[in-house]
């Protein structure tokens, strides 16, 4: 196991998008209102692409990421993924899908406290049946990758926000995604911490040729941004 381009994304048509959302919706009844948390939402990502979609909180932003990663289905409309219809697909089919595909991101680090760095990487193929020689070689470089390569052995309370956060990058590329989903990778960092954090996705664009979609509020992911999608009151406002 070495660090490619993504096997996935190899297999996609020429200027074939990795994420299609088609007029896509989200209603929440609450009581006797309707809330539209998305309303008639489209948008394209294509291979290699850093889109960040940004705005305030409720303005949909979170909610379109969770539809894009299956942790959510739109009420009406569609959502593909490297060219499949995720509504044409069983929940376990999209599991599959995720597990191959899809790597996630969380403001919150979501590292096991009493693991090292190395191990968290390791975690989401710990029980499949990979050689664990190959699987630690590639946590280790994948830890080198995002500058972690001195911090192997440390656990996360052991380290920084930042560096937290960088682990939770390493591990999200563990399997060797088309799509990196990334909800508020900056929400819990200085500015300084915040700028190593999302130059280190734009890295991954170029040099692996990851497509990153990150949720924020934060204009400093929105700089190093390819593309930049604004939504308020679960609409998009502009590009």
């Amino acid at each position: 196991m070495t660090i490619t381009s993504s096997a996935a994304e190899s297999t996609l048509a020429p200027g074939a998008a990795v994420v299609r959302v088609t007029d896509a919706w989200k209603l929440h009844k609450l009581g006797d209102e309707v809330v539209k948390a998305l309303v008639n939402v489209s948008l394209e990502v294509h291979p290699g692409e850093f889109v960040c979609l940004m705005g305030p909180s409720g303005s949909g932003k979170s909610t379109l990421l969770n539809i894009i990663g299956g942790l959510d289905r739109p009420t009406k409309g569609t959502v593909e993924i490297t060219g499949q219809d995720t509504s044409k697909i069983t929940e376990s089919q999209f599991a599959a899908l995720r597990h191959d595909t899809i790597g996630f991101i969380f403001q919150s680090y979501n590292l096991i406290p009493f693991l090292s760095a190395v191990e968290n990487v390791e975690l989401p193929l710990m029980f499949e049946p990979y050689d664990r020689k190959a699987l630690r070689k590639r946590a280790i470089e994948l830890l080198h990758l995002v500058g972690l390569g001195h911090r192997l052995d440390h656990q996360p309370t052991k380290m920084s926000g930042g560096e937290q956060q960088r682990t939770a990058i390493a591990r999200s590329l563990i399997s060797n995604p088309t799509l990196i989903l990334a909800d508020e990778p900056t929400a819990n960092l200085d500015h300084r911490t915040g700028e190593v954090v999302v130059q280190t996705l734009r890295d991954l664009c170029s040099k692996l040729g990851v497509t990153v979609v990150a949720s924020t509020h934060d204009p400093t992911v929105a700089e190093q941004a390819s593309r930049v999608i604004r939504m308020q009151d679960g609409h998009v406002q502009s590009e």
